[in-house]
């Protein structure tokens, strides 16, 4: 299988020297990417900015800004089997970018903000044949909220976790998948589960009818 996977914060800059970011450190889709790569699957990582080294075996794909995620995950949807989205790509950018390093001053300044793009959302209505493997990352009405993403992204199945799995090397949560079947897990690596996702990967892949000739 064709694996495209992407990993990590996206940073939305105010001027040349701040941004707009979250604590994602990229490890639960290195070791998702990691675990396709020893599975020997074709993988490619789109990773925001993050202090770790590419898994052996793997095509890295640099990119700072949501947008630019985007971009690089557009390029190559078409050509994969399958999208586990594993980065924390950044809600919002500002309207628009100082050049420069804005200077400090007296009072309170006003921050206006736009919506980046959703790029699980906008490449699930593009889906055929792909498996589409969300995250959320919730706390008020985990469930429900995570049920609606999972519609609105037209994934296949969806990791609920929580924010203290930002930066940990354990994590608790729940895979919930479209067909309704649900499966818990405590306290895994996320090693283990990064080999859990290619297994489900490659179980819902299974059950795709296989692509015509030519396509």
């Amino acid at each position: 299988m064709k694996f495209l996977i992407t990993a990590g914060p996206t940073r939305e800059h105010l001027d040349d020297v701040r941004f707009l970011s979250n604590a994602s450190s990229g490890r639960m889709g290195y070791a998702i990417a990691r675990a396709a790569a020893r599975a020997g699957h074709q993988v490619h990582l789109v990773s925001g900015p993050v202090s770790l080294l590419p898994p052996p075996g793997v095509h890295l794909i640099r990119v700072t800004s949501t947008e630019e995620m985007h971009r690089a995950c557009a390029r190559l949807f078409p050509k994969v089997d399958c999208l586990i989205g594993a980065a924390a790509p950044a809600d919002y950018t500002p309207v628009e970018r100082a050049r420069g390093k804005s200077k400090k001053g007296p009072g309170v300044r006003t921050l206006r903000l736009k919506p980046t793009v959703d790029i699980l959302a906008t490449l699930g209505a593009r889906k055929k044949r792909q498996v589409i493997i969300a995250f959320a990352l919730e706390v008020q009405n985990a469930l429900r909220n995570a049920r609606k993403k999972l519609v609105k992204k037209n994934a296949d199945a969806i990791l609920l976790n929580s924010p203290e799995t930002m930066g940990a090397a354990r994590a608790s949560g729940l895979i919930m998948a479209r067909n309704g079947s649900q499966l818990p897990f405590r306290n895994l690596t996320k090693a283990q589960i990064g080999r859990r996702l290619v297994r489900l990967a490659e179980e819902l892949a299974g059950e795709r009818p296989a692509p015509t000739a030519g396509r």
